[in-house]
């Protein structure tokens, strides 16, 4: 009895050593050195807030490549765009219609919100058109842009579905094309500030 006791006893100090362990190896350069408030010494590592992680990796990835040309550079532009990211995502009223073989979305705001759903929604809708199931296009609206997003063989019952159950918000983040996006435009490779 008293070797098992010991023996729980000695897994539950394995244990947690390999969890510290593992907290600590996670935590950046410095993160258990200088001062803190409080009786901790791990620092957090999340950055707070999704804007400013997307810019502090586009930053750092920049830092690291010795052949950035800082002249070109431009994290504003990259800020502009995550604002307008922000306004599509967050702000706009959009209306979701069933149409043959997909869907159709109406998608409006006012003010900075109409300029974003048109400055992102028109470059969105092509690359979503090249992906091979589906087609995409845009039309201009009052207030903004009607997007309508449909299988290429309208006959495709489970594509047509998934178009609807992903539905506008779905639909938008459907391509790996964002983050190239952004460390082009941030790097000063992409000149036009599109989507």
């Amino acid at each position: 009895m008293r070797r098992a006791n010991l023996a729980v006893v000695l897994a539950f100090v394995v244990v947690g050593a390999i969890l510290t362990h593992g907290v600590f190896a996670q935590s950046p350069p410095g993160a258990g050195s200088g001062h803190h408030h409080g009786s901790t010494s791990v620092t957090p590592t999340m950055p707070g807030q999704d804007a400013f992680a997307a810019i502090a990796e586009v930053v750092r990835i920049l830092e690291a490549d010795p052949s950035t040309d800082w002249t070109r550079v431009n994290i504003e532009r990259l800020r502009q765009h995550l604002i307008d990211m922000n306004e599509v995502v967050l702000r706009s009223a959009v209306t979701q219609t069933s149409v043959p073989g997909g869907l159709a979305m109406e998608i409006t705001g006012a003010g900075r919100t109409e300029q974003a759903i048109r400055t992102m929604l028109v470059p969105h809708a092509v690359e979503l058109d090249r992906m091979p199931a589906w087609s995409a296009r845009t039309e201009p609206i009052a207030g903004g842009v009607r997007l309508t997003v449909v299988a290429r063989r309208a006959d495709d019952e489970k594509l047509v579905a998934r178009i609807r159950g992903l539905g506008f918000a779905g639909l938008l983040a459907q391509g790996a094309h964002h983050q190239p996006h952004h460390l082009a435009m941030a790097s000063g490779a992409l000149h036009a500030p599109t989507h």
